[in-house]
């Protein structure tokens, strides 16, 4: 939906006749030609230039078609076009590289959303789909959360956004089990079936390196490699760092020779900075599992590891509708603590069943949390995975301070050193006003 935003048809754009300079630069065009700068988000450090490559650009593509199934759904109609709706930014790979190049490699209409994931913007997203009910449609797991919420208090919402919806997409940070749970709820609720959730991993330096291109029952998986894509496991600690070769990969960053030698290692390989494991370690083709980002992990002053990256959509999860994103801390302490964010869909019908008072409705909300953390914690088996203290934080993510990227991935190291008052009262002993302690 274009809004009051000017229209340019495509009819229009194809009717112009291409000169000879036009001809001329394509035909300078190879592989290794810079189609433009990307920076990356900063989720976990300052933003740094990527040139991104015809040849990256054209092989993810060729690597998804390679794996595309050539039986088709026999319920949908080969000659009809996707019809996809996206608010991801064109400044970062999957709104980009994955959802636009796709969209013009398939022939696919593509709608551009004025919404976004937050408070103010939302009620656009939800507009959209009515408008235009999308057959695909992919995402961070922050977007597909509040549209969740969303459609389980509006069943024309819910049926216009499946009414012809093939498959839901998901990138940028993990998809909770919770949220996968409910998101499959509304669809057999509107269509009767499961739909197809599926998953790319990769980086602004990489482009998408692996996807999952089956049907799976759970979340968490990141598939198996792009056909192009070499995967190389190093053992880090407990764990498997992974780092990636192939031609989606930068040939490194723009004008910073100094990064470029921390980022690629002996053999060439490009380093992600994250850890996968197998889900069968006796059949690599059931896929790779995501184990945490390697340096947002630290050690309890026992000196064991505590892994954000799986134990923070887990406990999200065991906590929603409450809250929408935490923050784990706890570096060189005895315990686990946890700074989250409420949901505004959850804090708001909160105030509805406390009469409009926002104090009392902050108190339940606390008595509920302080629950759902020790159910958590009593299905947990060791101190690596138990929230001792809890604290809810007043003020959103900020985007402008890069505490969260504008795809929803929190920085989480970023979010402790900008609210250090609140992580000192977080371990403080007696804890600080505010703190739950379990």
């Amino acid at each position: 939906p274009g809004g009051d935003n000017p229209v340019l048809s495509y009819d229009a754009l194809a009717a112009t006749e291409p000169t000879d300079a036009v001809r001329e630069a394509r035909d300078r065009l190879t592989d290794a030609s810079i189609g433009k700068y990307l920076f990356t988000s900063g989720s976990t450090g300052m933003p740094k230039p990527v040139p991104t490559t015809q040849g990256a650009m054209c092989s993810m593509i060729a690597g998804q078609e390679g794996l595309r199934d050539t039986a088709r759904d026999p319920d949908h109609d080969p000659d009809t076009a996707e019809n996809l709706l996206d608010w991801l930014p064109w400044n970062h790979i999957s709104g980009s590289n994955v959802n636009f190049n796709g969209a013009l490699w398939n022939g696919a209409t593509f709608w551009i959303d004025g919404g976004k994931p937050t408070p103010a913007l939302f009620h656009e997203t939800i507009r959209n789909v009515r408008d235009c009910s999308p057959s695909v449609f992919g995402t961070a797991p922050i977007a597909l959360a509040m549209l969740a919420e969303a459609m389980e208090a509006d069943d024309e919402l819910l049926t216009a956004f499946f009414r012809n919806m093939r498959s839901i997409g998901y990138g940028g940070a993990t998809l909770s089990d919770d949220l996968y749970d409910r998101l499959q709820a509304l669809a057999i609720k509107a269509t009767g079936k499961r739909i197809p959730i599926v998953t790319m991993y990769g980086a602004t330096e990489t482009q998408g390196i692996t996807v999952v291109h089956w049907e799976v029952e759970r979340v968490g998986l990141i598939g198996l490699p792009l056909p192009g894509s070499e995967l190389k496991l190093v053992p880090n600690g407990d764990k498997l760092e992974v780092r990636v070769k192939g031609p989606s990969v930068m040939p490194g960053y723009h004008n910073n020779p100094e990064k470029n030698a921390e980022a690629f290692d002996e053999e060439g390989f490009y380093c992600l900075g994250d850890a996968v494991k197998f889900v069968d370690e006796n059949d690599p083709n059931k896929g790779l599992i995501f184990d945490g980002r390697v340096g947002e992990d630290f050690k309890l002053s026992s000196g064991t590891w505590v892994s954000v990256g799986t134990l923070r959509p887990d406990y999200v999860a065991a906590c929603s509708p409450l809250i929408f994103d935490a923050v784990i801390c706890g570096q060189d302490k005895d315990v686990i603590g946890a700074l989250v964010w409420p949901s505004p869909a959850g804090m708001e019908q909160l105030v509805k069943e406390n009469n409009g008072d926002m104090q009392a409705a902050f108190g339940v909300l606390t008595e509920q949390l302080a629950k759902k953390t020790a159910a958590f914690n009593a299905g947990e088996p060791g101190s690596s995975r138990r929230i001792r203290r809890v604290m809810v934080m007043t003020e959103p993510p900020s985007v402008d301070a890069g505490e969260i990227t504008d795809k929803g991935y929190v920085n989480q190291r970023l979010v402790q050193a900008r609210r250090a008052d609140l992580v000192a009262a977080l371990f403080s002993n007696p804890p600080g006003p505010g703190v739950i302690t379990l």
